[in-house]
């Protein structure tokens, strides 16, 4: 049942992102061609004035098919004939339905909460990070790093990504307090299982104020862990065959569901990882990567380059040949992608 719920989920994110596209273009009077959820074979399609609107058996993909997108026309309302500003709106409206959604997901699953912001709130006995030149009940985690710390959480994931010694700015007293070269490493503390730093957080905070809050912070801290994976990625901390694509996510999704304890938590859980992935697909889709909209943006801004400098308007198709070069590697990788996720599903 969680399979086809978070298969259903992954539908609805391609459906959101190219609905931006599709919305943006036609109310920008842009001519949209195709509207398709989904790729391969058609399950279902209509006609309805200028647009073909189709379903597709595969849930990996979709798009919105642009007269003048990757060719030369002469047709006004084509997408190459638009205004540079029109073309930019129609580009990142995907990512910015997707980043929107995320948002809207986290916030309903938020509403009514209640939540513990990064204030310390005491130390275990023997702690020795407490002190008025070093930490103090009440501080609020600000910064560790140059990492703005939204969560608790937080605190954990960049104290593990460095190597013992911080710099840390909290807010103590409404006046922010900065620590250069801080030494802070877990311990043995007694009656405790494993090493902890020693501090421990236990205010909260509620109400459409906190929810609106807390639900944002979710959000850009989702952008800033897929920024973060993609530089360990770069960095070589993370290897290509450590990344999922569609089977995973679906598999993914599926875990959640099962490990949790009733259906009404794992629809939520399931929901909530729906919204990473979202805002994941936000971030993803901006990269300058030839066919993706980013790249088409990165080549919107060069195009707009040379028209300057050589008076002369650069043919669609020289920039569609990139992006053919572009989709064709990336459906290589996606194919070496869904290959790892269906070998791990099957040695799991």
């Amino acid at each position: 049942m969680y399979i086809i719920f978070a298969i259903l989920i992954f539908g609805i994110l391609i459906a959101v992102h190219e609905l931006g596209h599709f919305i943006a273009a036609k109310s920008l009077g842009v001519k949209v061609l195709e509207f398709s959820i989904g790729m391969g074979p058609a399950i279902f399609k209509k006609q309805r004035g200028e647009t073909l609107y189709a379903l597709r058996w595969l849930p990996i993909g979709g798009y919105c098919a642009m007269e003048g997108e990757d060719e030369e026309t002469d047709d006004p309302r084509a997408f190459s004939r638009q205004a540079a500003w029109k073309r930019f709106v129609v580009l990142v409206a995907g990512s910015a339905m997707n980043f929107i959604f995320g948002f809207l997901v986290i916030l309903l699953i938020f509403a009514g909460g209640t939540f513990t912001p990064p204030t310390v709130t005491g130390f275990m006995d023997g702690c020795p990070y407490e002190g008025e030149t070093a930490l103090m009940a009440g501080d609020t985690f600000y910064e560790i790093d140059g990492y703005r710390i939204y969560f608790s959480s937080n605190i954990t994931q960049f104290l593990e990504r460095g190597d013992g010694t911080y710099d840390i700015t909290v807010i103590r007293n409404g006046e922010k307090v900065a620590f250069d070269d801080f030494y802070l490493v877990p311990r043995d503390y007694e009656g405790q299982t494993s090493p902890m730093y020693g501090f421990y957080f236990g205010t909260s905070e509620s109400g459409v104020g906190a929810t609106l809050k807390y639900s944002w912070y979710n959000a850009v801290d989702f952008v800033r862990n897929v920024w973060l994976a993609l530089s360990d990625l770069v960095a070589g901390a993370i290897g290509v065959n450590q990344l999922s694509g569609p089977v995973g996510i679906v598999g993914m999704m599926n875990t959640v569901g099962q490990s949790s304890r009733t259906i009404g938590m794992a629809i939520e859980n399931i929901a909530y990882f729906g919204a990473f992935i979202a805002i994941n697909l936000a971030v993803m889709n901006l990269l300058p990567l030839p066919a993706l909209d980013g790249g088409r943006i990165f080549f919107l801004f060069v195009n707009r380059l040379i028209e300057l400098i050589t008076k002369r308007k650069v043919n669609p198709k020289y920039e569609g040949y990139i992006h053919a070069a572009g989709m064709a590697l990336l459906l290589g990788l996606m194919v070496f992608v869904m290959y790892n996720d269906i070998v791990r599903l099957i040695t799991a």
